[in-house]
């Protein structure tokens, strides 16, 4: 039987129509799961930190990374209370939070109910906090500096805390201003530290890992780039903020440091998440007898 061309162009059309469907049903389901999946897919990192500067009494230690929450319309007080008690269920012995914890800082209306959310956070060595780019904007100083503060926070701004052991061991937490709109300053902040102490830096952007690369720091914990928010396969992030062009996500050498950059918690400026999921980071550390690189 001959095909006519009336046939072949219904076949064409049928093909086509299927295909213009299929590919809005694959958009369609594409959003949905980038706005209403990914972002409550929260994920747990675990990672073993080794260095031979890491004194013995504190293999074992746990350290638990949270960032850039973006409390707002995309994430409620409900989602950080639910995140609080994930943490305590891992028993961390120290926190860090990495900045940007309210989206808008002058225009949410429930910052006085963040600070007993976070009190419930349970840490014996510690829990820290650094400035992000949102906590300075809009008039946030203050605010988020007195929300950490009552929360039970320390507040690190080109400083650094020592966490010492009964036997005299310890290793340094160091905490930089935000590099876009705060007042960082490096030297302020290792000048008193011991070159022997391992030292962890908090610093919110990861691309400033280059200039703290030159400073005696072993381990820099950063967040700012979200892991770009949307990522496509063989291709990364599609776009990353400022001064998280070069490192976004995970492990990165830089020099001499090591570097993690934490995928954060919330969204900003898009409600989207795809292929880099909310993520809560423990570290583990560990004596390294050797001279080896860290593992």
């Amino acid at each position: 039987m001959k095909t006519t061309p009336q046939m072949n162009r219904r076949t064409f059309l049928k093909k086509s129509i299927g295909s213009l469907l299929g590919g809005m049903f694959i958009a369609s389901f594409g959003y949905y799961y980038a706005r209403f999946i990914e972002p409550s897919r929260l994920t747990i990192s675990k990672h073993s930190i080794t260095h031979p500067l890491i004194p013995k009494s504190f293999d074992g230690m746990t350290i638990v990374q949270f960032s850039d929450t973006h409390l707002g319309d995309y994430y409620s007080l409900e989602r950080l209370n639910q995140l609080v008690s994930q943490i305590n269920d891992i028993k961390p012995d120290l926190v860090v939070f990495t900045g940007d914890l309210i989206d808008a800082p002058h225009q949410y209306p429930y910052a006085h109910q963040i600070i007993p959310i976070l009190s419930r956070i349970r840490a014996p060595f510690g829990k820290f906090s650094i400035y992000g780019n949102h906590d300075h904007g809009g008039y946030g100083t203050n605010l988020y500096r007195n929300i950490m503060n009552q929360a039970g926070f320390r507040m690190l701004v080109n400083e650094h805390a020592i966490i010492q052991l009964v036997d005299k061991s310890k290793i340094a937490i160091a905490g930089m201003d935000d590099l876009m709109l705060g007042r960082p300053h490096f030297e302020q902040t290792f000048q008193q530290i011991p070159p022997s102490t391992y030292t962890i830096l908090l610093l919110h952007e990861p691309d400033g890992a280059i200039q703290a690369a030159h400073y005696p720091v072993h381990l820099q914990l950063s967040g700012h780039s979200h892991g770009g928010q949307i990522q496509l396969p063989f291709i990364g992030p599609l776009i990353t903020p400022p001064l998280a062009i070069q490192y976004y996500e995970g492990f990165y050498e830089v020099g001499k440091m090591r570097l993690y950059v934490n995928r954060g918690l919330g969204t900003t400026r898009m409600p989207l998440r795809f292929l880099t999921p909310p993520e809560l980071t423990i570290f583990t550390l560990k004596h390294q007898p050797s001279s080896a690189s860290d593992g």
